[in-house]
């Protein structure tokens, strides 16, 4: 983008930071907006921020207020995000729009790491990516996630995809798009609520010093698009691979029901799952986020030392 400032606002901390080489960790905005009730949100935020702050890093909530990118939120801001009123979803084909129309919106994975890749910050926290959506073969329904991890360079720390998904089918496009997919102590792609997904990583990378490593190497050698790095939620917190999958399957067949289709289908499913694991997959769901910011930080430390 040839003049940055016409389009985003970047807090002086951050700009300062990513101007200085320091470590730096973007966060998505949509699950304030869409994923957890107010005011529960608004805590959540401030935890994950503090979290990255704990390990050296400095936190950059991306969104859209008003037209304008934002790389790092004031306390107003995050307050409006998070009591999410009128605040779309927005992907990359949203992004013209919104900032055209000055419109409101909450970042996806895939807006996140542009607007990371266009504030200079190189690593991101999230809860679990999108994917190829279970049927995507017939209905073609792949999320967007997927195209920025092949073409935007940024390490995605997740706690894999979410189980909603065709699992095995989203590793094997982002394997067609050539991202490198790591698991951070694990040989097994986790999924979501839990640790295991039955399907392998790219790679077991021991430690955050060795992802890091790997994305200095894939991108010193101008190799493009990001990398996906699966850490599992911690064991005390993870749920039943075949509980979750019941869940899944009831959540799935009341969504076929109510005929919900495209965009609307992950907030009413991860809606229902909620109300059928009794809150139990929220507090997962919480602490993984946790967890991923934990991981993603201790990345953009070791990262600034390359």
């Amino acid at each position: 983008m040839k003049d940055l400032k016409a389009f985003m606002d970047v807090t002086p901390e951050i700009e300062e930071a990513v101007r200085a080489g320091k470590p730096v960790v973007a966060l998505e905005s949509t699950i304030l907006s869409h994923g957890m009730p107010y005011p529960e949100n608004l805590g959540f935020a401030r935890e994950v921020e503090r979290v990255i702050r704990e390990q050296g890093a400095v936190p950059a909530t991306m969104a859209v207020i008003d037209g304008r990118l934002k790389a790092g939120l004031t306390e107003a801001e995050l307050l409006r995000m998070c009591e999410a009123k009128g605040v779309l979803k927005v992907s990359r084909r949203d992004l013209p729009i919104v900032v055209a129309q000055k419109l409101t919106g909450a970042t996806t994975v895939a807006t996140t790491m542009i607007l990371s890749q266009m504030a200079g910050v190189r690593v991101f926290a999230t809860g679990g990516i999108g994917g190829v959506h279970r049927g995507g073969e017939n209905s073609m329904d792949i999320s967007a996630d997927l195209q920025e991890l092949a073409h935007t360079p940024v390490a995605v720390v997740c706690a894999g995809a979410k189980m909603i998904l065709d699992i095995g089918r989203t590793l094997e496009y982002l394997e067609t798009m050539g991202v490198p997919v790591l698991g951070l102590g694990t040989d097994d792609f986790p999924a979501f609520y839990c640790r295991k997904s039955g399907f392998g990583v790219d790679y077991n990378a021991h430690t955050p010093a060795d992802v890091a490593r790997i994305a200095h190497a894939k991108w010193s050698m101008g190799l493009g698009g990001g990398l996906l790095i699966g850490n599992p939620v911690p064991e005390r917190y993870a749920m039943d691979f075949d509980e979750m999958s019941a869940v899944i399957d009831r959540a799935m067949a009341q969504a076929e029901e109510a005929g919900v289709r495209g965009k609307d289908i992950t907030p009413f499913l991860l809606a229902h799952i909620v109300e059928l694991t009794g809150g139990d997959s929220l507090k997962t769901n919480i602490q993984l986020a946790y967890n991923n910011a934990r991981a993603a930080a201790q990345i953009a430390v070791e990262l600034a030392k390359l």
